[in-house]
């Protein structure tokens, strides 16, 4: 099984995670020219759940470290598979209204607002849960990027203002899957032991298994959420399972790619969650809207015709969000330079019996999360 040893490479995962939560989208707006979300989000889902099982099989199973994907399966407690199977559920009822956002209102709304949401209400979940970094430095993080927020939903309201009903209520969608999208990390994060996944407590799952077990949340959940989506949609008329088979392959392989850019970036999250902590790994990972807004902005022109206020808004919101990023990578790094107490040695050097060379005493110094012991010689008393 493939193990993240350090923080720095965590921090790597935590932004690939970044770049591909904000780039499936892409997926959605190409396959949406032709395709309604409903029916594009059940080929999201089945690449999602194809790519868990061929990590478990892969990454999750290869090397040395740790026990396997299905030995771990086979060991994992049922406490543990509820709490990673309701994570996909939780996360699956969010992202069914964070799709239908995108389609109303757009990516550069609905990522900001709605991820920025689920980040502030996700820290303050996860940290509470497994606190690690500095939390006055981790919240000041969180503060920036609450300004952020706030100024992408005065931007998006002067851009829109006077819209139809349909992008108002995008942002109101937006609003609530942030909201329910806070809560899905901590349901995954409690079916893994965070402290150790070489060698994870019995019962508890390594991230591949918890993958997993998400993945088929997201999936059966699917056939309800989605098919009161399909029944009974945000905007325009209902669809049909008939609808889903008249798709051509590209559509639906379209679909199936924007699921497997979306489960990479959550394995790769999980996967860094033990080194970096699971609040620090979420919120990395939910720096994702500025990533959506680059594309809204520059590749789909979904703010074409701004006026010198809103692009105004739009900077400030990219640099918040930027600022409170850095401090929540900067919170991590801090608290791997908190010492832990000291510990005192004393070592004995002998030839035999009544023959004592004499006694060194060490000092072993540990710096937390790095593994790393200094061990400093306070005296010699050779005979």
């Amino acid at each position: 099984m493939f193990i993240v040893n350090s923080y720095p490479l965590a921090v790597l995962f935590c932004f690939i995670t970044m770049l591909c939560w904000g780039s499936w989208g892409n997926t959605q707006k190409l396959a949406g020219k032709t395709w309604r979300y409903e029916l594009f989000y059940w080929d999201y889902v089945i690449g999602i759940l194809l790519f868990s099982v061929l990590l478990g099989f892969t990454l999750g199973s290869f090397g040395a470290q740790g026990r396997s994907f299905l030995d771990d399966l086979r060991q994992l407690a049922p406490r543990n598979w509820l709490n990673a199977f309701l994570g996909g559920v939780v996360f699956n009822a969010a992202n069914i209204l964070l799709s239908a956002s995108i389609a109303l209102a757009g990516l550069a709304v609905a990522f900001p607002l709605g991820i920025g949401i689920a980040l502030v209400l996700g820290v303050f979940v996860n940290y509470f849960g497994e606190p690690k970094g500095d939390p006055v430095i981790l919240f000041t993080g969180v503060a920036l990027v609450v300004l952020a927020v706030i100024f992408n939903g005065i931007a998006a309201g002067k851009m829109h203002r006077g819209a139809g009903t349909h992008v108002r209520k995008g942002i109101l969608l937006a609003g609530a899957a942030g909201i329910l999208m806070s809560f899905f990390y901590r349901f995954v994060a409690a079916a893994m032991d965070l402290n150790d996944f070489v060698s994870p407590a019995p019962g508890m799952a390594t991230p591949y298994t918890a993958f997993f077990i998400f993945s088929v949340g997201i999936f059966l959940s699917n056939f309800l959420f989605n098919t009161l989506a399909m029944k009974h949609p945000f905007d325009g008329p209902p669809v049909a399972y008939r609808d889903y088979f008249r798709g051509t392959l590209r559509t639906h392989l379209t679909g199936v790619l924007g699921g497997v850019i979306w489960g990479l970036g959550t394995a790769l999250s999980y996967i860094a969650a033990g080194k970096a902590g699971a609040a620090i790994s979420y919120a990395l990972g939910q720096g994702a809207p500025m990533i959506a807004a680059l594309w809204g902005l520059l590749v789909w022109k979904e703010f074409r015709g701004a006026t010198r206020n809103v692009s105004v808004l739009l900077v400030l919101m990219f640099l918040l969000f930027i600022a409170g990023l850095g401090a929540i990578v900067w919170s991590g790094s801090a608290s791997e330079t908190e010492g832990k107490p000291e510990r005192s040695v004393t070592v004995i050097l002998e030839t035999g019996p009544g023959n004592d060379l004499g006694k060194t005493s060490f000092r072993l110094s540990s710096y937390p999360y790095t593994g790393r012991e200094k061990a400093e010689v306070s005296g010699y008393n050779f005979r």
